[in-house]
């Protein structure tokens, strides 16, 4: 159901919106997690590393679709915000043409040369044979990945944040039951747990656009909708490319970072997967209240309510940061029990995963910040920063690589994380505050009292 956000108390709106968002994330996570758990406990510690090495790489061409639709969500929620119907179905259609052909674009160079990709990577050899037929099949699926981005972006653009979620369940469940028939029963080994994910994909995309075209009518396609002018073309791709440049950018720190992990072996890879794997569900809650954010900013920017933009920004900061403190917290005090859940008792694992849950634990508060400020920028339509942010990302990791994983080892490696946080979030919080001054002075508004 539509949800316009342009009016009635912010933290309410945001919290509402980001609860089923949060969810959401949690089950997209659960593909992969959900990979890493069963391949670990039924195909062993190097299994585990194999899935586990592959997550830079495709978080560099796959982040780059999500942050592509995304982009060209920021548009249809400020065309929703200005009630402008019509535009809200030309962004749609415009979103899935843009997201068909970029992502014919990105299939065909990722399949042909993953192989190649993972050796410049020095992924260790007892594991490489594995990596590839894994990450080969996922980024052979990458167009139904585009597919249920662009759909589901578009519905939480017009405020529906639940809708997404339940094809999502769905997709989890397939892709568990499918992980587990084709791990067990069949000779596919890892490559099985890559079928499985890709295969849950589509079947969430095309239930989606389904489930759209029937209980949508704002979002039902017309032949005036597949009009796509010039013009609506450049600004997707002005809002998109960024977007989708920015996650890449962010990925190659993390390719740089994956490049010095491997060379301290596979127990390090299974380590840094293990602890990555908990600090994802840490994180979920904080990006979903940066997507709501971003989507609350793009509304009210469209309907020209800056003093609501305001006040959000605010009360979601403080949500984020409440959250943060909190699992912090949980990390310090049951980071290594946690552990076990991916790979069992194996002692060293554990100790090298406590490591890394203990170093990003006092950080989590930083990247809180940087979720909610990164993307209220993008929902003000602001492309610059925010990939310049994801440059001094690029940066920090790049130095972790470079600088500490040598002579600190693993320890080096999970200083990676907080440094990126905060060498972004700096110039997004300044950014954020010098672009609501300009506004202010283009679009004066007196602040009701709500």
């Amino acid at each position: 159901m539509v949800k316009s956000m342009t009016s009635g108390s912010p933290a309410k709106l945001i919290l509402l919106f980001a609860l089923p968002l949060f969810v959401g994330n949690l089950f997209q996570q659960l593909y992969n997690m959900a990979d890493a758990f069963i391949v670990g406990r039924i195909l062993g510690v190097d299994a585990l590393a194999a899935v586990g090495c592959t997550g830079s790489l495709s978080f560099f061409i796959i982040g780059f679709a999500q942050g592509l639709s995304a982009g060209f969500s920021m548009l249809t929620a400020q065309r929703f915000g200005a009630n402008d119907a019509e535009g809200v179905r030309r962004s749609y259609a415009a979103s899935l043409v843009l997201g068909g052909i970029i992502g014919v674009i990105l299939t065909v160079p990722s399949v042909l040369f993953a192989r190649d990709l993972l050796v410049l990577l020095q992924t260790p050899p007892q594991i490489l044979d594995d990596a590839v037929a894994y990450i080969v099949v996922v980024f052979g699926g990458i167009l139904a990945t585009m597919l249920f981005n662009i759909v589901s972006n578009v519905l939480r653009a017009l405020g529906d944040s639940k809708t997404p979620l339940y094809f999502l369940v769905v997709g989890c469940v397939v892709n568990v039951v499918l992980d587990i028939l084709l791990i067990l029963y069949t000779p596919l080994g890892v490559m099985g747990a890559g079928v499985a994910t890709v295969i849950a994909q589509v079947v969430s995309g095309l239930a989606c656009v389904w489930y759209i075209h029937v209980k949508f009518p704002i979002l039902r396609l017309t032949r005036e909708s597949w009009k796509i002018t010039r013009k609506d073309v450049a600004e997707h791709l002005h809002m998109g490319l960024p977007m989708g440049f920015q996650t890449s950018i962010i990925a190659i720190g993390s390719l740089m970072l994956q490049y010095a992990l491997n060379g301290l072996g596979s127990t390090a890879v299974a380590a840094f997967t293990a602890a990555s794997k908990l600090e994802t569900l840490a994180t979920l809650p904080l990006m979903s209240f940066g997507l709501a954010i971003g989507t609350y900013v793009a509304q009210n920017y469209g309907a020209g309510k800056l003093h609501r933009i305001r006040k959000g920004v605010l009360q979601c900061s403080a949500m984020s940061l409440a959250w943060a403190v909190f699992m912090g917290a949980v990390f310090l005090v049951f980071g290594r029990p946690l552990s076990t859940l991916f790979v069992g008792k194996d002692a060293q694992v554990l100790d090298l995963s406590y490591t890394y849950l203990c170093i990003v634990a006092v950080a989590l508060w930083v990247l809180g910040l940087l979720f909610v400020f990164r993307y209220s920028l993008q929902g003000l339509g602001q492309s610059f920063v925010p990939t310049f942010a994801g440059v001094m990302e690029l940066v920090m990791r790049g130095a972790c690589a470079v600088w500490l994983v040598v002579p600190l080892g693993f320890a080096g490696a999970c200083m990676a994380s907080p440094m990126a946080w905060v060498g972004s979030a700096v110039p997004l919080v300044i950014s954020f505050f010098l672009t609501m001054r300009q506004l202010a002075l283009r679009i004066p508004e007196p602040d009701p009292a709500e």
